[in-house]
């Protein structure tokens, strides 16, 4: 089914970062998983998919939370759905993880080989996040914002709402997550976090800037 112009941008006019949800209603698994399908299904740099996605339900963990995640603690009780977005640690151009990201688009050794080296060209050269390992986790973390956009705005498609958050002690919530065995702290970090449910009331409608003030033609 294609949507309309119009229908397309008043989903867009209706999403609102939600902090305030309603603790009755919980998103259906099916709509959920639908949403998780648009954060795998999102593209990437280099199609690296530097990902993991961690859905926090536990009401303990959730718990734990709220002392270090203050961009979150009036949301985690009643949110129907906590996502938390992992980025991959140390993705090089030479590291395995690259060439099994290559090896889906069926190249020869040879073919192979010169990807390798304009990713090299482009990771030292180009973007220059070689220089430190910050520089590479950011890099993977902006492919994930990608996910996250994604992901909003699937929900909002099926009338879910959603807020991101990266209002969090970011050194606590990695070890904390990390703690509970969710994930290796060498390979992946926290790279920003989002809600999910219903809104509790009405949001007034947030002024934007007009697009004359965004965008230049050249």
């Amino acid at each position: 089914m294609t949507v309309t112009r119009e229908e397309a941008l008043e989903i867009f006019a209706r999403r609102r970062a939600t902090r305030a949800y309603d603790p009755d209603r919980r998103v259906s698994d099916e709509d959920f998983a639908a949403i998780l399908e648009f954060a795998r299904l999102s593209p990437s740099s280099v199609g690296t998919e530097p990902w993991k996605f961690l859905v926090i339900q536990d009401r303990e963990l959730r718990e734990k939370l709220k002392p270090i995640s203050w961009g979150m603690v009036g949301q985690l009780d009643a949110a129907s759905h906590l996502v938390v977005l992992l980025a991959k640690k140390g993705l090089r151009y030479d590291t395995p993880w690259m060439r099994r990201t290559l090896e889906g688009r069926n190249l020869t050794e040879e073919q192979m080989e010169a990807a390798l080296e304009r990713y090299s060209d482009f990771q030292r050269n180009c973007i220059k996040v070689l220089e430190n390992d910050r520089a590479l986790f950011d890099w993977a973390s902006k492919q994930t914002y990608i996910a996250l956009g994604n992901m909003m705005t699937g929900a909002a498609m099926l009338d879910i709402d959603s807020c991101p958050i990266e209002g969090m002690d970011y050194d606590a919530v990695n070890e904390l997550l990390a703690s509970a065995g969710l994930f290796d702290p060498e390979e992946y970090g926290v790279s920003v976090a989002v809600t999910f449910g219903y809104r509790a009331r009405e949001i007034a409608t947030k002024s934007r800037r007009p697009i004359e003030d965004l965008v230049t033609w050249a």
